[in-house]
């Protein structure tokens, strides 16, 4: 079994329910959750959207390789209402890099592998400077060691702090 970080989040409906949906299909399809952190609001980050994000840190036990988990977390988005044709619309039409959703899974890690495909980049190249993603990572793995960076996620969460006051 591999242990796998991902970060659920979104921004479109009811996130609290999908948030919490998200999670019992996690348990469901990909491993056994070990470790979920609190829910944490935020703004959007890199476009612009009058709705607040919630995102969740989970930590899970899983069998699934990472390719094959990329494709079940993928699954799990299009059951909960993730859209990505009405995404690339948006991003088309604002010219922004990113669009609301109502659900997105990002897999930031996978037991201490570097994977760098065209389809799949662990860990998560934007770890460090998200704060939605490192606020709850800090709560339920403030010490895992980011395996490129060579830095706990305690350490990151502060530099980032740092950088922002």
């Amino acid at each position: 079994m591999a242990k796998a970080i991902i970060i659920t989040g979104g921004n479109v409906g009811d996130v609290k329910d999908t948030l919490r949906r998200a999670q019992q299909e996690i348990n469901k399809n990909l491993g056994i959750i070990l470790r979920c952190s609190h829910s944490y609001e935020s703004k959007a980050w890199g476009f612009t959207s009058s709705d607040n994000f919630y995102n969740q840190a989970i930590i899970l036990d899983t069998d699934f390789s990472p390719e094959e988990l990329l494709e079940k977390v993928m699954e799990i988005e299009q059951k909960l209402g993730r859209d990505r044709q009405e995404e690339a619309r948006i991003k088309a039409q604002t010219g922004e890099p990113f669009a609301p959703r109502a659900i997105d899974i990002d897999i930031l890690f996978y037991d201490d592998e570097v994977i760098d495909t065209p389809t799949l980049k662990i860990p998560h190249p934007l770890i460090q400077d998200r704060d939605f993603v490192l606020r709850p990572l800090n709560e339920i793995a403030p010490d895992k060691i980011h395996p490129t960076l060579r830095k706990t996620i305690h350490t990151l969460f502060e530099e980032m702090m740092e950088k922002e006051s």
